[in-house]
């Protein structure tokens, strides 16, 4: 049985694209690829069809992940059902994302700093409008990648 992963951020060009590469490699490290589809997307469609940012694309690959495969695209109503599980990464994406599902469908919906309560974060920041941060977003991702993989693994 597949699992179904969608990590969404707002423009799917930094957050998002970073956790589900995050997560794809992290997968393959644990022998689980086979067992899960994971993407990602964007509350909005502003870069549908456009690679990841630059300065993720950069930060990413200086920790051993390519998101060079990455194309943006928007969540879609479809998703709702589709998806297992809806990771939103930050609340402002939780509560768009709430908006527009289904009620028999929002129990999949979750941030993803809950699986690394240790962080004491319930966001990953969004990176977009400054010079830093890409490094930052990309330890918080791992951490909550790892709980939200212990998570799933137990329950599988």
């Amino acid at each position: 049985m597949t699992t179904s992963v969608l990590f969404v951020c707002m423009g799917n060009i930094c957050r998002s694209p970073t956790a589900e590469y995050v997560f794809k490699t992290r997968l393959a490290h644990r022998g689980l690829p086979g067992d899960f589809l994971v993407q990602s997307c964007g509350t909005g469609a502003w870069h549908t069809g456009g690679g990841a940012d630059k300065r993720s694309v950069a930060a990413a690959t200086q920790r051993g992940y390519d998101l060079s495969p990455h194309s943006a695209r928007a969540l879609s109503d479809e998703d709702f059902k589709f998806f297992d599980h809806l990771i939103a990464m930050d609340l402002d994406n939780q509560t768009q994302m709430m908006a527009r599902c289904p009620e028999e469908f929002r129990h999949k919906i979750k941030l993803f700093m809950t699986y690394a309560p240790e962080s004491g974060l319930t966001e990953v920041p969004d990176p977009y409008y400054g010079e830093d941060g890409f490094e930052l977003v990309i330890d918080l991702i791992e951490a909550a990648t790892e709980g939200f993989l212990d998570e799933l693994e137990s329950h599988h």
